[in-house]
């Protein structure tokens, strides 16, 4: 008997981890045991979650069940495009130059900077006053 294959991605970006499952399927994105429709409410988080399907035509072929956590709805829409971009990796190795070429399987560099002593926030200083 044997194994549905099931293809797998990590992908982060600021505090989100996605853990991202590819099934053949018809195309259906589970989100934390949600609808894509219903855990994402901005058209454009669903877009962005969609690119690396639609980069590779690859849309109607895969089932995508995801696990994320951490960040906000932004992070975590980014976070499962890395996922996705990478699992693909995963199904076939000439995916690799259409997903490079659009970006999706570098990981966002761009964190939270940490606040410093001596200031209110990462770089807001308290207000000045001359007197």
């Amino acid at each position: 008997m044997a194994k549905a294959a099931k293809f797998y991605g990590t992908g982060r970006r600021k505090s989100s981890v996605a853990r991202v499952y590819l099934v053949p399927g018809s195309g259906k994105i589970t989100v934390n045991k949600k609808s894509l429709d219903d855990y994402f409410g901005l058209e454009t988080l669903k877009v962005i979650v969609k690119q690396p399907l639609v980069a590779t035509g690859a849309e109607s072929k895969y089932d995508v069940l995801v696990n994320v956590y951490g960040g906000g709805f932004t992070g975590q829409a980014g976070a499962i495009r890395h996922g996705i971009a990478r699992a693909l990796l995963t199904v076939s190795a000439d995916f690799r130059p259409t997903l490079k070429a659009a970006g999706y399987l570098t990981r966002d560099p761009r964190m939270k900077e940490r606040k410093k002593y001596g200031l209110k926030a990462a770089r807001r200083a308290p207000q000045f006053s001359k007197r």
